[in-house]
């Protein structure tokens, strides 16, 4: 089945690549128009969202990782350009959510890929990471001079800083996030809260759920405390009750919220084939997150659309994929979004790391 998934994330790349990337003002620099079919304003990038290429770069990342070529990595070194070409200041901005997406996308690329041509960026969006972080709270903002902080900002962060050797500051993330942001009543991670008010904000996004156990995963892995393992089982098993329906993730919607659910997927994955333990328990948990990356996975293609031979996603993967036209806005025709096809991608990629450990 391993096979049938490689060639499902084949398609799913192909079709971003043909619809959505675009050179961006000089050979080798690229950046995806963020609707398709694309607007004039999106065809100039006057409009382009950073946090969605980021999700871009990983993507590239995971084809290249699962089938390597020398097209897949020049595409990882040309979309990671144009990130830096368009944001016009460098690599960084004001969001600390940004700049962790682009930090754990460009690490894997180094780290997996050896591109080494990205360090620069790379050591750029450590530094701001690293001292985005606030002692007195324990987390990072949403933002640069924010009050509010979050867990789509925290959960990539402590991943990243995890991986960039500050496992200290990661396992503070860790523990802020538990304590801070972990519903009493259904085990889902809370959006954020802002401070030193102390108000919360309540939507229970899938996302916040997969950066977290993503974090949880990760620190398992490195510090080898059991209290993560625990943490990670609790929350998956939240997962499973209240966000998918007959196994299947629930869908985020057009817009930001149409990575949500792939994002979910991603870490999903990793917490199959990498949530460490031998005990009856941890082999469960696993084998959950298997199950559900891939119904949800099986879900997103047998809904897909085929246009011209290539598979257009939909936002909510129990529903068949509806054909977008160039006046639809991205929010009431979700599948003209960027975010949504990179959602389908993920969940190929996801489902076929997935089969590959043997599930």
């Amino acid at each position: 089945m391993a096979t049938a998934w490689s060639q499902r994330a084949d398609m799913a790349e192909a079709a971003v690549v043909s619809r959505h990337l675009r050179r961006l003002c000089v050979p080798g620099v690229e950046l995806a128009v963020i609707g398709w079919p694309a607007t004039r304003a999106e065809r100039g990038f006057l409009t382009w969202d950073y946090w969605w290429q980021a999700h871009l770069v990983d993507c590239a990342v995971d084809a290249a990782n699962r089938s390597p070529s020398p097209e897949r990595t020049k595409r990882i070194s040309a979309v990671a350009r144009g990130i830096r070409t368009r944001n016009l200041t460098g690599w960084t901005n004001r969001y600390y959510d940004d700049m962790a997406w682009l930090a754990l996308a460009l690490e894997r690329a180094e780290r997996t890929q050896g591109l080494t041509d990205l360090r620069h960026g790379l050591a750029a969006l450590e530094a701001d990471l690293a001292g985005g972080f606030q002692p007195q709270v324990g987390a990072l903002p949403w933002r640069k001079g924010d009050d509010y902080f979050n867990a789509p900002a925290n959960g990539p962060a402590g991943i990243a800083l995890a991986r960039f050797g500050h496992t200290e500051l990661a396992l503070e993330i860790s523990d802020w996030l538990d304590k801070n942001l972990r519903d009493g009543d259904s085990g889902l991670i809370l959006d954020g809260i802002h401070l030193p008010g102390g108000e919360i904000e309540r939507p229970t996004f899938t996302y916040c759920q997969g950066v977290v156990l993503g974090l949880e995963t990760e620190l398992a892995l490195r510090t080898g405390e059991t209290r993560h393992v625990e943490r990670a089982q609790r929350l998956l098993d939240a997962v499973d009750e209240h966000l998918t329906h007959d196994g299947v993730v629930a869908g985020g919607g057009g817009g930001d919220g149409g990575l949500f659910n792939g994002i979910l997927l991603r870490y999903l994955g990793l917490v199959a084939v990498m949530l460490p333990g031998a005990d009856v328990a941890q082999v469960a948990t696993r084998r959950t997150a298997a199950r559900i990356v891939l119904a949800s996975a099986r879900a997103a293609w047998d809904h897909r659309l085929e246009v011209e031979g290539e598979p257009l996603f939909g936002p909510d993967w129990t529903h068949a994929a509806q054909l977008p036209g160039s006046n639809d806005l991205l929010s009431a025709r979700p599948e003209r979004a960027l975010s949504v096809q990179l959602s389908g991608w993920l969940a190929m990629e996801a489902a076929y790391l997935v089969s590959a450990a043997g599930y």
